[in-house]
């Protein structure tokens, strides 16, 4: 029972409508972000979003001359180097590449410190511009403040080469900051708030500080420009950036800073080369010349490239998307589970649809939100929820296969029978060779029949016929659970069948269930219908044998045990 609906890795048609509402989404959240100090998403949904652009732009290149440009407000100012910012990869395999291809260089890896960007451009040693970030063309005037935080010296020693032109981030101090215990922390948030009121004092000057990460038009070598740039006071920049030559070092590197002791918050680690091309000649966008490495991301967005529903033992309706691969909390996501056929219906999760992820529990994806809806909206085939319910399938019926397997899986699983070593992959190959139309049809395979299934050899046949041939020790209480019995309090159901055999049980209205402790009006009714339906009773009497009362035998007590 699936219903399958697809969206390719490359859609048939121009996406042109959800390239426009995911790429106008970036840029409030681009606004946001390098004019206001907001940052209105985690840095993993931002990233995911921006790759997903970038898939679509490679699938369609004409979609991008609909880009719309970041705009800059009034007042800004043009940096003399661009900004270039940083190309993020995904995974250890991507660093590996990018490393492989670059091993006649001498390449260096520093933390990548979680603030805001910022140009210093010295004049004769003295400040002369302090500029935002911005676009990476130009950005805010930040001189004025500039002078009110001490980590920006307002004059270099009188040896500095007549013009510097600094690239770097302010960010918010933090004693011992533990990336893998505190997070963010809103420290970025609280450096970009401060950079965007109308003045600093010089208390809240204080609590910022600068990290140096380039030296565009500095000396040739990063030895040299570190060496400098300590003698010059930013002892953190030299202090916390280091050679590596394999995807072990940074991978290294990338650890240790997560787990250890920092004055800042980071998110990442920047791996680049150390003989770069003249800062004249940079432009603003990412070089391929340097590159990001970030923590694991704990939120994603992610594209939905088909929607299936799914029947569960008890007939509950799942509905899964499947999703292009994306990287969450160091995990390839392909799936998510998006709740209950109600739960969809309020989501109205689609094939097209840009979804985010969270991690719950740093295992499990969730769905948070719909980030872009897909439109139009492609037409979904649902499963009519009033044929499953918790008795339905107990047959195979053309319409039951998916719910009659999972029965199965849980008949034979350590809530039921127990069978060690038979799981949903063993019911599927037994069902698909005809063998199994009922959920008890197993009793009557021998190990010459199981032995005729393709790959099955002589002992698996064995084992199987051999495990199949203990349940008959198992007692009524297991085969009960094995069977679907709706769960009610394990001393109630001892004491039921001490005083009763099961085929009184049959026979009982739901005013008798209620009269044991635990059990309410509800599962009474649920008991009832159990006991009373058609197929069940029939089952219930094939095993009239193993329903008679009896004491533990060894197998069980050896199982429970195990």
């Amino acid at each position: 029972m699936s219903t399958p609906v697809l969206a390719s890795t490359c859609p048939q048609q121009p996406p042109q409508e959800d390239y426009r509402a995911l790429n106008a989404q970036l840029m409030r959240w681009d606004q946001a972000y390098y004019h206001q100090g907001r940052r209105l998403v985690d840095d993993g949904t931002y990233d995911s979003a921006k790759r997903q652009l970038a898939r679509w732009t490679r699938c369609f290149p004409s979609l991008a001359a609909s880009r719309v440009a970041l705009h800059e407000p009034d007042g800004s100012q043009r940096h003399p180097i661009p900004q270039t910012g940083v190309n993020k990869l995904p995974d250890r395999d991507a660093v590996a590449r990018w490393i492989t291809q670059r091993a006649r260089h001498p390449l260096w890896i520093q933390p990548k410190v979680d603030g805001v960007a910022v140009t210093l451009v010295y004049r004769q040693s003295r400040l002369v511009a302090a500029i935002s970030r911005g676009d990476g063309v130009s950005g805010q005037d930040w001189l004025a403040k500039a002078s009110h935080i001490p980590a920006i010296p307002l004059k270099l020693p009188d040896t500095a080469p007549s013009s510097v032109i600094l690239q770097g981030e302010l960010y918010a101090r933090r004693d011992a900051h533990t990336q893998s215990r505190d997070g963010i922390d809103g420290a970025r948030a609280r450096v970009a708030g401060l950079m965007a009121r109308n003045s600093l004092t010089d208390r809240q000057g204080e609590e910022i500080g600068l990290f140096v990460w380039s030296w565009p038009d500095g000396p040739a070598t990063m030895p040299a420009r570190l060496a400098t740039l300590a003698d010059w006071g930013f002892d953190n920049v030299a202090d916390t950036t280091h050679t590596v030559t394999t995807p072990e070092d940074v991978a290294h590197w990338r650890e240790y800073w997560y787990r250890h002791a920092l004055p800042f918050a980071t998110d990442g680690i920047v791996v680049k080369r150390g003989d770069r091309p003249d800062g004249h000649e940079w432009e603003a966008a990412p070089p391929d010349w340097a590159m990001a490495w970030k923590y694991p991301a704990q939120q994603a967005v992610a594209h939905v490239d088909a929607l299936d529903f799914t029947v569960g033992r008890t007939g509950r309706i799942t509905a899964v998307a499947t999703l292009t691969p994306v990287m969450l909390g160091d995990k390839r996501i392909t799936h998510v589970s998006l709740g209950s056929l109600a739960h969809w219906r309020k989501t109205d999760v689609r094939p097209g649809d840009q979804v985010r992820l969270r991690l719950a529990g740093l295992t499990i994806p969730q769905l948070q939100d719909v980030v872009i809806r897909t439109r139009p909206r492609p037409p979904i085939t649902v499963p009519d929820a009033d044929r499953y319910d918790r008795l339905s399938c107990l047959r195979l019926t053309l319409r039951c296969r998916e719910q009659f397997l999972a029965r199965l899986e849980w008949l034979g699983s350590d809530n039921g029978l127990d069978f060690e070593g038979i799981g949903s992959a063993t019911w599927g190959q037994l069902v698909d060779a005809g063998l199994i139309e009922g959920l008890l049809d197993w009793r009557t395979l021998d190990s010459r029949t199981l032995e005729a299934l393709p790959g099955v050899g002589n002992k698996t046949a064995r084992d199987w016929q051999a495990r199949f041939a203990a349940a008959d020790k198992r007692s009524p209480r297991r085969w009960l659970r094995a069977l679907g019995l709706p769960a009610i309090p394990q001393g109630a159901l001892e004491a039921i069948l001490a005083r009763h055999d099961v085929r009184e049980l049959t026979r009982w209205a739901s005013s008798a269930w209620q009269g044991y402790s635990g059990i309410g009006e509800t599962r009474a009714k649920q008991l009832e219908d159990f006991f009373h339906h058609p197929e069940m009773r029939r089952l219930l009497k094939s095993l009239q044998k193993e329903m008679t009362p009896r004491e533990e035998g060894a197998t069980e007590t050896v199982n429970n045990a195990r």
